[in-house]
């Protein structure tokens, strides 16, 4: 089993019309053992910028608290949020840093940049990025979510239309990968609101 695998996840990030959703499931596992139902997978950075970490839990969780370290110096030296762009360059840089010992993690990066339009992208565990205009997805569930998103995406959804295509190509995609799923998590961002919703899934 990879180490990518250890610990299992599904992530996925889908763009609408001047919005966004990232979306990721709740299982911590160790293997095929469940240990948690309620693990984070997706951090806000801004009010219109998200980061989500598949992979290693400790990795992402470590990688999480030094993007927001470095966010937060460059709040104070430029007095301004980071653009999603500005971000995920940043992102690609603290993981090429390291890519003799890597991180674990594969990010995903959704934020609203200028004119509010939706920007996603994704990564391997050395920084090489992969920039998409539809969805972007990673975790152990990543090829069942890959179908899922091909079959359901249509572009210029409002946020209403993108929350429920977004969740039922999660929840689909979990039910066909047994190291991800009990339930899941999935923020649907606007340039005017962010809504946070859990979703509940099959428990086993």
């Amino acid at each position: 089993m990879s180490i990518f695998e250890y610990n299992g996840s599904a992530l996925v990030a889908m763009v609408g019309k001047n919005c966004f959703a990232i979306a990721s499931d709740r299982r911590l596992g160790v293997q095929l053992q469940t240990i948690a139902t309620d693990f984070q997978r997706i951090f806000k950075i801004h009010d219109k910028l998200f980061l989500g970490l598949s992979g290693l839990g400790s990795d992402a969780q470590t990688l999480h608290q030094r993007l927001v370290f470095r966010h937060k110096l460059y709040q104070l030296r430029e007095e301004r949020d980071m653009k999603p762009e500005t971000f995920a360059s940043l992102v690609s840089a603290i993981l090429y840093e390291k890519r003799f010992g890597p991180y674990f993690c594969q990010p995903v990066i959704a934020g609203l940049g200028e004119d509010d339009k939706p920007f996603i992208c994704t990564m391997d565990s050395i920084g090489a990025k992969e920039l998409a205009k539809d969805f972007v997805v990673a975790g152990t569930a990543s090829e069942s979510l890959y179908g899922a998103c091909e079959s359901m995406f249509k572009p210029d959804m409002d946020h209403e239309e993108l929350f429920e295509t977004v969740s039922q190509a999660l929840l689909s995609s979990v039910d066909r990968d047994c190291l991800s799923g009990w339930g899941g998590h999935v923020y649907v961002v606007t340039p005017t609101e962010v809504t946070e919703r859990i979703l509940k899934g099959r428990m086993d």
